[in-house]
């Protein structure tokens, strides 16, 4: 189990690196099929962030 914040820090880095591969060659899924859209993926970062502080405040 990972420590205080550890889980949201890894989903960060996990993301990033995610947004660094759409910029550098799009992942070609339904929504992410062009460089630009990787602020998409910056969303779906900031709600799984949010969801995992809620549930690691939670329990």
């Amino acid at each position: 189990m990972l420590l205080n914040g550890g889980m949201s820090k890894a989903l960060s880095l996990v993301i990033i690196g995610i947004m660094l591969i759409q910029i550098i060659k799009p992942l070609d899924l339904p929504g992410l099929r062009q460089r630009r859209d990787f602020w998409k993926l910056a969303l779906i970062a900031l709600a799984a962030i949010g969801v995992t502080v809620v549930l690691s405040h939670r329990f």
